[in-house]
């Protein structure tokens, strides 16, 4: 306590203001001597925690706030700054806490942790920036307080997250309190009075009310439990949940239950969606692969217990693919899920149907059904039956159409994999058979093995040096010359030895690796042609075949274009092959590239010809230059009427089509007479040459190799072809017509008759009725259908009616005579015979001509179409110069007159006209007459310049002076001249 002689004066108050301004200034603290009294008998004695702050720095502080810091007495008279120090966390939250309360947190000095409400007031209007702190320490209070108002909002808020809700049970009474998770996840509203336990079950279905009763009967003490069940909320929505308890007993015995409920529909749709997408096909709702496997191995593991077969079927469709790429995903997946509809419906009790991916499908036929079909044909019969029925895709009908493959339990495998990859690899062995139904066999696994090798060895074949080009000549059948050659791939791998090009080229084309090969194929040839042209070896035009996966890259016409540039090469030195199918799946890129490959001068050649389909009106607008004969379409002797109708029919439809037409795979003179018969242009097969490497290629080509004339053409005489079966019938008309002079081809049957035909030019076929094997009347209509041109007789002594009469009629026999024979009659009848031979041959020369000539004038009549578009276009462009010409020299401001050899004026302007006072061109009249005697002094002047510069020529035109350049045309006046003329301006100034 400070005594009362030391002690300062009072605080002055507002009174004391000598201004009487309560806004003065107010005075600093250290001025107010009363500051020690004060402090000690108001400010320390105060009992709760005071502060004085000036600016947010603590100027000092009373003894109970020392105390409640941890402090002691000392600290009341402590510095600023050591109060900083010391409780260096607390003063930036007494900051500006104006008139709220505010909760703080400090440090004491013993290091334990104080919790206080903090309050303010300012003392501004006293003393600038400062603020008298109250602090009250609230620790043991707030801390039990703050922990179970805590505990209840993590409680609410973590119910309200994971949709749950939890209660209370005194399970004596029976009574309930239910948390507000709980109330919300019911729809009712929150209410903290106890309820009857039993009412809760209203809320559960009623066929598990008991089965949740039951679990809390038998709950055993301190021992949690969960179980599932179903919930109805107030407004009739359905939950799955999740319930977890457990009974405890109390201090006095008393059992309570505790329960948690959880909403766990979502989580249980999810798991229901996983558990659909992980065994169902999104797209069509069938099973998928993994369920498939499943399925087959539970019946794999029923047949150990109960000894049974059954099937696995492997069904694809390839157009679920096609509509795929063709029209989108969405015409794909139409047809994928038609299809699941067809197989749906066949599927019996106890099947399971499932798709494996894409266009592909699988069928497990159970037991049951299984014991009625011992080898599977029955089911996979019914399959490609019920996928033979068109379906409509947007405006198209298409039908699906199916290949399957079985496979058999125990038979073929053991395993559910086993088992689908044997079905599997019977139906990739289908496209070989050309049927829709193969059953696996030991031979299928080995045929798949050596497929997978073929793949893997193929991958790596250009890098290993594995590849290599044959040859096969080509020649045109007018002339027998070698006009061209096929380069082709030929693989010898190290593990498989030499693979035949049918067996690889099919995995290649499946596996996409066609591209790169045909990168390697095209680069090899080039780089070979380089090489022989180098060595000046002429090689004919080589053409390389394109799969219809290399015309669908984008950049098939860069490749090709760089690669001739790259090699030097000339496009007229390569050809383009492609099959028949390319004008079907090529896609809407094929025209344009076969455009731009025909632009650069490559011959376009459609490979296959005739062996799968065609569309004729697309074949019609491709640039296609030679259309290749497959060789299931080239006939020989022996072949149906059909099939040489057909050959024919080709090659009439490629020559009107202006398409030079190629047979492929020649084998047998036969095939070749047949064709040049038929007015084949070009073949290519053994019966030339085989393919062969490159130096026995050019071994052929330095020899010559052609075509013998003897297969070409043979010399010109009147053949006469007897068939007989009788050797004395055919003496007696050889001695018979000998004297006639004809050229007498003799055979014994109707086979052997065919066979002398390819071998010579027959003329007139005389044959008998009744022979072995072929009747006179058969034969003469094979002999119709292969050799129209020939005129055909029957000498018989047995008179078939039926049969003579349909052959006349069908054209088949010119005529039919009757044995015995008058000789003279015979004799004039085959003289009629050739006589009308060689006036249809006569004929058909003459319309060849004519039709030759009507070619040759088509193309003249173009060519002089093109030429008078040329002379019309250049008359054009000389009219527009000469106009162009007259518009300059009429804006000359000088006069200008041309005159040409004959004193005749060819070239005027306006201002000359204007110089004249002439009202219209002068063009056409005599320049002496328009010019007078002037006339002559300027033809001597341009004489004189000689083709040097202009001479100048002073003449009166018109009562006015004139100077005019003269200068004759090409060196000489006699061609013409030119006259310029200036006004003499000078002259009429002298004058």
């Amino acid at each position: 306590m400070i005594s009362t002689e030391t002690a300062p004066s009072p605080l002055p108050s507002a009174d004391d203001d000598p201004t009487g301004s309560q806004a003065a200034a107010p005075r600093q603290l250290a001025d107010w001597t009363a500051e020690e009294w004060l402090k000690a008998q108001l400010f320390d004695s105060t009992p709760m925690g005071l502060c004085v702050m000036q600016h947010g720095r603590p100027l000092f502080i009373n003894r109970h706030m020392a105390r409640t810091l941890g402090g002691d007495d000392s600290d009341c008279n402590a510095a600023a700054p050591d109060l900083e120090q010391r409780w260096p966390d607390l003063w930036p939250q007494l900051q500006h806490i104006g008139g709220e309360t505010r909760v703080v947190h400090c440090k004491r000095a013993d290091g334990s942790l104080l919790v206080g409400r903090a309050y303010t007031r300012s003392l501004d209007k006293l003393m600038g920036g400062t603020e008298v702190v109250t602090l009250v320490d609230d620790t043991r209070r707030e801390g039990p307080g703050f922990s179970a108002t805590w505990r209840a909002r993590m409680l609410e808020q973590a119910e309200t997250i994971g949709r749950s809700g939890s209660a209370e049970i005194d399970m004596a009474t029976g009574k309930m309190v239910a948390s507000k998770g709980l109330h919300q996840l019911l729809g009712t509203p929150f209410s903290p009075q106890p309820r009857r336990g039993a009412s809760f079950l209203r809320w559960v279905p009623a066929g598990e009310r008991g089965y949740v009763a039951a679990i809390w009967q038998g709950a055993i003490t301190d021992e949690p439990f969960e179980f599932q069940h179903r919930l109805v909320a107030q407004d009739g929505t359905r939950m799955e949940v999740l319930q977890r308890g457990m009974v405890e007993a109390d201090a006095a015995g008393r059992l309570h239950g505790y329960l948690i409920v959880q909403d766990i529909t979502a989580q249980r749709q999810a798991e229901q969606r996983i558990q659909q997408l992980a065994h169902q096909d999104e797209v069509t709702g069938l099973s998928n692969r993994t369920f498939l496997l499943d399925q087959i191995d539970a019946a794999v593991n029923n047949a150990r217990w109960d000894p049974g077969t059954f099937l696995v079927l492997s069904v694809q469709v390839d157009k679920v693919d096609q509509l795929k790429q063709a029209m989108g995903y969405g015409a794909g997946d139409s047809m994928a899920r038609a299809v699941a509809e067809r197989l749906t419906a066949l599927a019996e009790p106890g099947d399971v149907v499932a798709r494996i991916d894409g266009g592909e499908f699988a069928i497990m036929v159970s037991p049951q059904s299984s014991r009625l079909d011992a080898t599977g044909h029955i089911h996979a019969r019914a399959v490609v039956q019920a996928l033979s029925h068109a379906e409509r895709v947007g405006a198209s009908e298409i039908v699906p159409s199916a290949c399957v493959g079985v496979a058999r339990f125990p038979q073929d495998a053991e395993t559910a994999g086993d088992l689908l990859e044997a079905a599997q690899m019977a139906r990739m062995r289908i496209d070989a058979q050309g049927e829709q139904v193969a059953v696996f066999t030991p031979e299928t696994r080995a045929m798949a093995l050596r497929r997978l090798a073929i793949e893997s060895g193929l991958r790596h074949a250009a890098e290993r040096g594995e590849l290599t080009l044959s040859y096969q000549l080509q020649a045109d059948l007018g002339s027998g010359e070698v006009i061209g050659a096929q380069a082709m791939l030929e693989w010898t791998s190290a593990e498989l030895g030499p693979v035949p090009f049918k067996e690889f080229m099919p995995v290649a084309l499946q596996s996409g690796l066609v591209v790169s090969l045909g990168d390697w194929k095209r680069n090899a040839l080039c780089a070979q042609l380089q090489s022989w042209e180098q060595t000046k070896v002429r090689v004919p035009r080589m053409s390389t075949r394109i799969s219809t996966l290399e015309l669908q890259q984008h950049d098939v016409f860069e490749k090709m274009r760089h690669t001739m540039k790259q090699y030097g090469l000339s496009p007229q030195r390569l050809g383009v092959e492609i099959s028949e199918r390319a004008l079907v799946d090529g896609g809407d890129g094929l025209a344009p590239t076969l455009t731009q490959l025909k632009a650069l001068g490559v011959e376009i050649t459609l490979g296959d010809f005739g062996a799968n389909f065609t569309n004729l009106a697309l074949l019609r607008s491709l640039p296609v230059d030679v259309i290749k004969v497959d060789r299931s379409c080239v006939p020989d002797v022996t072949a149906a009427v059909g099939a040489v109708s057909l050959t024919r029919a080709i090659i009439n439809m490629g020559h009107s089509l202006q398409m030079q037409v190629m047979a492929e795979g020649v084998e047998t003179t036969g095939q070749l007479t047949l064709l040049i018969a038929s007015g084949c242009d070009r073949m290519q097969g053994p019966v030339l040459a085989s393919p062969v490497d490159g130096e026995t290629f050019i071994q052929m080509l330095s020899q010559r190799k052609r075509l013998p004339d003897s297969m070409l053409s043979r010399r010109r005489e009147r053949t006469l072809l007897l068939v007989d079966d009788e050797p004395s019938i055919v003496s007696s008309l050889k001695r018979l017509f000998r004297r006639d002079g004809y050229r007498i081809v003799t055979a014994s049957g109707g086979a052997e008759g065919l066979q002398r035909m390819t071998e010579y030019e027959v003329d007139v076929v005389l044959s008998d009725q009744r022979m072995p094997g072929m009747t006179g009347v058969e034969f003469l209509r094979r002999a119709k259908d292969l050799y129209p041109d020939t005129v055909r007789l029957v000498l018989s002594g047995y008179t078939e009616l039926q049969s003579i009469t349909d052959a006349v009629n069908e054209g088949a026999i010119y005529r039919f005579l009757t044995k015995p024979w008058d000789d003279e009659r015979l004799l004039e009848h085959v003289r009629e015979a050739f006589a009308h031979k060689e006036m249809a041959d006569e004929n058909k020369r003459l319309a060849t001509e004519v039709v030759t000539a009507s070619e040759a004038l088509t193309r003249a009549n173009e060519r002089l179409e093109q030429v008078l578009g040329n002379q019309q276009r250049q008359i054009d462009l000389e009219a527009a110069r000469a106009n162009t010409a007259r518009d300059l020299l009429d804006a000359l401001p000088v006069a200008l007159l041309g005159v040409d050899s004959h004193g005749t004026i060819v070239l005027t302007n306006l201002e000359l006209q204007r110089v004249l006072g002439a009202d219209t061109p002068m063009l056409g009249e005599s320049a002496a007459q328009a010019l007078g005697r002037d006339y002559e002094t300027l033809s001597a002047a341009a004489g004189m310049s000689g083709g040097q510069p202009a001479r100048m020529v002073t003449l009166s035109l018109r009562g006015r002076s004139w100077q005019a350049w003269v200068r004759a045309l090409d060196h000489a006046a006699s061609r013409g001249l030119v006259l310029t003329l200036i006004h003499n301006v000078s002259q009429q100034a002298q004058s």
